[in-house]
């Protein structure tokens, strides 16, 4: 009996569970809770909007919902193993990188994939044409982001070996400044980073996620919020409404992101109009079968300390 079978099943049995444990906590209302401390980044609009629209602080009277803005997936995810957030939204290889460090942080929800909200950049003028030519180069990521699986991708799908290339470790806006200034060959990185430079008019896309990775977002949970499936039913509602509301009227939407991130209307648009839809449901099998390709590809190549079986991190509640 194959390994991959064996993990297949495991994660099928949990999801099960998962999913009717999400099927009662319908008809349930969540316990009463004294504060709920939400991470985010500049690219979580759900998180975003829902502040904005106050659909959660409706939906919780009484509970004090704190907001913490993080540069990336592996700050938000360090703060939630350490117990400063209860709950936060990451790309796939940032929860890879806690699990295989060992921290305890579990995967509660998921939104649709993105592909185009990501991309390899290069200066328009770069001598970089194809995937192959990045060989030898540098390129600036965030450590075990969303980027970095993007940047293995690139990397494979190149033929090239990990080594191959110089991987240069910053957060966004350290790695868009480097970029800038040339300190780096080219910049893997995410919505709306992307945008943003993107709309300046001072890159192009060597390549984005499509048919690389689905860049996948996440939900993560501290051990105690995952254990409360009505109170989590009630925030993905709320998030699901508040995408609702994002594809009903984009105009607000964008007007309202932009105040909130301190970003122009015209990146913000951008960013919305390539993102689609993006209601917040349950994992299903296929995203954690390609939550695990993600794993693997970061244990292959000795980029993550031990190997992982990502359904053990999945949230198990008893129905």
């Amino acid at each position: 009996m194959s390994t991959h079978n064996t993990t297949r099943r495991a994660a099928l049995a949990i999801l099960a569970t998962t999913a009717a444990a999400w099927r009662q906590a319908q008809a349930q209302s969540p316990a009463p809770l004294q504060q709920l401390r939400i991470g985010f980044q500049k690219g979580s609009l759900n998180l975003a909007l829902l502040k904005s629209y106050g659909l959660l602080a409706q939906r919780l009277p009484g509970t004090r919902i704190q907001w913490t803005e993080f540069p990336a997936g592996p700050q938000l995810l360090e703060a939630l193993a350490l117990g400063s957030v209860d709950l936060g939204a990451t790309g796939d290889a940032p929860p890879v990188f806690a699990q295989a460090a060992g921290k305890d942080v579990v995967y509660v929800g998921a939104e649709p994939p993105k592909p185009d909200s990501s991309a390899l950049l290069v200066k328009p003028d770069s001598p970089l044409k194809a995937l192959a030519d990045i060989k030898g180069h540098r390129i600036a990521l965030q450590k075990g982001s969303s980027a970095h699986f993007l940047t293995v991708q690139a990397v494979r799908r190149a033929g090239l070996a990990w080594a191959d290339i110089q991987p240069v470790y910053l957060p966004p806006a350290e790695a868009r400044a480097a970029f800038e200034r040339g300190a780096v060959d080219a910049w893997a990185v995410w919505d709306p980073y992307y945008a943003a430079a993107e709309i300046s008019g001072e890159l192009r896309a060597l390549a984005t996620s499509r048919g690389l990775t689905s860049n996948n977002t996440f939900y993560l949970a501290s051990r105690t919020l995952s254990q409360q499936p009505a109170l989590l039913k009630t925030l993905f509602q709320a998030l699901t409404e508040t995408d609702a509301r994002v594809q009903a009227d984009r105009r607000d939407a964008v007007q309202r992101y932009a105040e909130f991130a301190g970003l122009p209307a015209a990146i913000v648009q951008r960013m919305v109009e390539r993102r689609g839809a993006a209601p917040v449901g349950p994992l299903t099998a296929q995203l954690v079968a390609e939550q695990q390709q993600v794993a693997d590809a970061f244990a292959e190549l000795g980029l993550i300390p031990r190997p992982i079986r990502v359904a053990d991190a999945l949230v198990q509640v008893r129905a």
